[in-house]
This record gives structure tokens, C-alpha cells and sequence, in this order.
């Protein structure tokens, strides 16, 4: 987190910051007491507010906390994690579901202009012009379970992780205007210069200029799920969250993973550290590395590294050896299944 983040988070103390996490966990999420507006998180909605004044967006959609992040269909407003709102709700993010999600100021603003996408999209009911559909698609469209994303694609624009434009329309919307709010067009033109994606692009800068200074339609400040009406314990929402996310990591990694690192022993002491930690600890150094010798960039290989991470955990692996040789073993086990999800058209090979 930030050092603003660090500061405004201070400002008070709350009483289950005392409790072990075993205690933590039976609190309910309606007893944490938070506020976004004592937060860090306040600056950062103020910040977006400003982006969007800046290009003639009348629009200031309003954010609360709750358990994710969303913006509700209908309503031009931003649900925010609750997590982000103190440091130590955020090491308890990290521990059960690995990583904070926009857990610094950078991350949390790519989120917030994203979801601010969907609220422009309320707002002014975008997803009805022909115009939309014919340039995104359909939001009628159903949700996927799971997708699996074309890396080489150049239709969509990169903003998120995992290529998430490719998930659905309405996701593609909102990462496109992600894009086009962070970056001058000068910018973006270059940057998707003979991509497909470039046509959403000018899509999205001609109707931003024709609604510039006008009132949208919809102004709701309903807010939905907000933190003082949520009952479930800190325990349950994780034990739901995990099992949501659990489906999506694919057991094609299972063979390579015990080949690398050891399954507990049943009725023996835990040897060595949890191999999910010790690739969450050293994910930017194998990145790095692997995007060095492949010439792939490193978001390319985000995709591969978090599966395999949230794999590693499931099997309850143990990382057992030298951390240099394990680093290096699984350096190159991530280029060849990232190499092979690239080129082979997403069939798996045994190594």
C-alpha cells in the first residue's frame, strides 16, 4: 500500500484490530465500522472524478464499500472492496486469496476507471445505440463460466489482466474506455496503431465528444451491497470466495507441479514453505526473467503464473530444495507452458 494509503488508514483505531485472526475471521463484515470517505480510497475516487471532468463527463459516479469490485447494471455508481480500506484486511486478503486486488494506488485507479466504464455505460444507457452493439456486441450477452483468451488477439485493448476485454461486451466497453480516460489520444493512437482495438477506441473518443457537458439520463445514487447491510462473517466470505475462484485453475498443471515441488505427507510436520508463498514471493523475479529469454511481455505470462500459483495452493504443495534451483526449475516450466499456450492453439503436451 501507499504511504497515503498507510496514513489516512491510521486515522482511527478499531477494536478487531487487537483480535488474532482466528478471532478476526467470526467478525461480521457489517461490524468492521469502515467508511471509504476516512480512507485512502477517498483520494483515489476524487482523482477519477477529476479525469472525468477533465474530458467534459458530467457524470461523478458515486463508490461505496462492499466485498468486490462491481458497478451494479442500472446504477452509475462503484462497489470497493472492503479490504483495501485498512492494512490489516489486506494482509488477510493476501493470505487467503494470494494477492490484494488494487492494493496500491496505481492498481486501485486502473480498477476504478475500468468500473467507471460501466457507470458511463448506465449513466447514459449506452448499450441501447445500434451504434455500441455493432462496435462491441451485445450486453444481453451471457456471461462465460470460464473464457480462455487469445493472447494474440488485436481486437481488444490491454488494461487489465488476462486480457479481460474478451471476456464480454460489456467488458470490452469498459476496458476501452479504460484506456481512452488514462491515455491522450496521441497515445493510444500510437500504441494500437493497426489494431482492430483502434476502431473501439474512436468509437468510444466521438461519443465521449458529442455527451461532453450534457446530463445522462440516469442518476440513481442507489447503492447496492454496501458494507453495514452485509451479515456474513470474514470466515464465510472467504470460504465462498475460494470457492468461486477455485474452479478456474485448470488441473492441466498437475503433473509439472509434482515434479517440482512435494505433497504434504499425511500425519507428518509441514516441511518447507507453502509453494504458492514462495511463487507469490518471487513472481516479479520470475517474470521478469522468463520475459528476458522469451521476448514476451510480462502480462503475457501473468496468465500462466496465476493459475499455476492458485493450483499450487489447492494441492497444498510445499517448495522443498534450494530457492535457487527451484527458481530456476520453474522458470522454465512457466516458458514452456506459456510458450505452448501462445503457439499451440491452447492444447496441452506432457513435458
Amino acid at each position: 500500500m501507499s504511504a497515503v494509503g498507510q496514513k489516512s488508514s491510521r486515522q482511527r483505531t478499531y477494536w478487531w484490530t487487537r483480535l488474532d485472526e482466528k478471532q478476526l475471521l467470526e467478525v461480521r463484515l457489517c461490524e468492521l465500522g469502515l467508511r471509504l470517505e476516512e480512507t485512502w480510497l477517498q483520494q483515489t475516487v476524487e482523482q477519477l472524478h477529476r479525469e472525468l471532468a477533465g474530458r467534459g463527463i458530467t457524470v461523478r459516479p458515486h463508490c461505496w464499500l462492499s466485498e468486490e469490485w462491481f458497478a451494479p447494471d442500472g446504477i452509475p455508481g462503484i462497489g470497493i472492496p472492503f479490504y483495501l480500506a485498512h492494512p490489516r484486511l489486506q494482509r488477510l486478503e493476501r493470505r487467503h486469496m494470494l494477492e490484494v486486488e488494487g492494493g496500491n494506488r496505481s492498481w486501485c485507479m486502473r480498477l476504478l476507471r475500468h468500473e467507471a466504464g460501466h457507470a458511463i455505460q448506465s449513466a447514459f444507457r449506452l448499450h441501447r445505440r445500434k451504434s455500441f452493439r455493432e462496435t462491441f456486441g451485445s450486453v444481453a450477452t451471457k456471461y462465460p463460466e470460464h473464457y480462455r483468451p487469445n493472447p494474440k488477439s488485436r481486437n481488444f485493448v490491454l488494461h487489465l489482466y488476462l486480457w479481460y476485454a474478451q471476456s464480454h461486451p460489456a467488458e470490452d466497453f469498459a476496458e476501452t474506455f479504460a484506456v481512452w480516460l488514462s491515455h491522450s489520444p496521441n497515445q493510444w493512437r500510437k500504441r494500437y496503431a493497426g489494431w482492430g482495438a483502434l476502431k473501439k477506441l474512436e468509437y468510444i473518443h466521438a461519443t465521449m465528444q458529442e455527451l461532453a457537458g450534457t446530463a445522462a439520463p440516469v442518476r440513481s445514487r442507489r447503492r447496492v451491497d454496501t458494507l453495514p447491510t452485509l451479515r456474513k462473517t470474514l470466515a464465510e466470505h472467504y470460504e465462498a470466495k475460494q470457492k468461486h475462484y477455485a474452479s478456474s485453475f485448470p488441473t492441466v498443471y498437475d503433473r509439472d507441479l509434482l515434479r517440482l515441488f512435494r505433497e504434504p505427507e499425511p500425519g507428518k510436520p509441514r516441511r518447507g514453505e507453502a509453494a504458492s508463498s514462495f511463487l507469490r514471493r518471487h513472481r516479479s523475479e520470475i517474470r521478469k526473467m522468463v520475459s528476458h529469454w522469451t521476448g514476451e511481455p510480462e502480462y503475457v505470462l501473468e496468465q500462466v503464473f496465476r493459475e499455476m500459483i492458485g493450483r499450487s495452493r489447492e494441492l497444498k504443495l510445499r517448495a522443498i530444495g534450494t530457492e535457487r534451483r527451484l527458481k530456476l526449475d520453474f522458470a522454465i516450466l512457466l516458458t514452456v507452458r506459456t510458450t505452448q499456450y501462445l503457439y499451440t492453439a491452447n492444447e496441452w503436451i506432457p513435458v
